[in-house]
């Protein structure tokens, strides 16, 4: 939905969309349990320009929230496990105040939208620190100072995952976000390759894996790029 359809037609439409939205998603859970897959990112998607306007606005709330109330029984019964990836436009670590308020709002909703289906505040989501501004330790600082504006709903469940870019960051240098904020670190195999910090993927992993509470099993990211011959 492109922001001009939304102007045009309003929060009804976006309401009719996330509506569709959710039922897909209830029948994803569906083909999930019978297939007995046990791990599903949820789209950051299904409520379109959910920017715009806070969930509770939507007509089709109540119906939105009873099909979600169902998805979590499923998932609960069924022991599935939903996460999140807001997008990379989700930069605690920003300086510009504008950014900052979009990102709080956004991952505020995130989870608002966990909360609707009833899953445990526990880490789930999951989001990049998003930029060092050439300056790492001061980014750092700053998310962690942002992230304590977020509600406990939403702070409760970040996650935090190293960068594919050696001048952002890397499990080494996400040991410091942990420290100030105890948010678990998750570790990508594929993004260590281009941003090891000096450790090997063993360190690494056993550094991100090390700050995990005992009793969740921690998630790690693992794919390989193409070979091209």
């Amino acid at each position: 939905m492109v922001k001009r359809t939304f102007t045009n037609k309003g929060l009804s439409y976006a309401s009719e969309i996330a509506t569709k939205n959710i039922k897909a998603l209830d029948q994803v859970i569906d083909w999930n349990i019978e297939h007995d897959i046990k791990l599903y990112r949820m789209s950051s998607d299904m409520f379109p320009w959910m920017s715009e306007y806070e969930l509770p606005d939507l007509p089709d709330y109540s119906s939105i929230k009873s099909i979600l109330e169902r998805v979590g029984k499923k998932a609960k019964y069924h022991k599935l496990r939903l996460t999140y990836h807001p997008g990379p436009f989700n930069v605690l670590a920003t300086s510009n105040e504008r950014v900052l308020q979009n990102t709080l709002k956004e991952l505020r909703q995130h989870g608002e939208v966990m909360d609707m289906i009833g899953l445990p505040i526990s880490p789930y989501a999951n989001i990049h620190v998003g930029g060092a501004y050439g300056n790492k330790e001061a980014a750092i600082k700053r998310f962690a100072e942002n992230c304590s504006k977020l509600p406990f709903s939403a702070r409760s469940r970040l996650t935090v995952e190293n960068d594919d870019r050696a001048n952002l960051f890397s499990i080494k240098d996400l040991q410091e976000i942990h420290f100030l904020t105890g948010i678990p670190l998750v570790f990508d195999y594929l993004h260590h390759t281009f941003c090891t910090g000096g450790l090997s993927e063993e360190e690494a992993m056993l550094m991100a894996y090390g700050t995990w509470p005992e009793n969740i099993k921690p998630v790690v990211h693992y794919s390989s790029s193409k070979k091209l011959f």
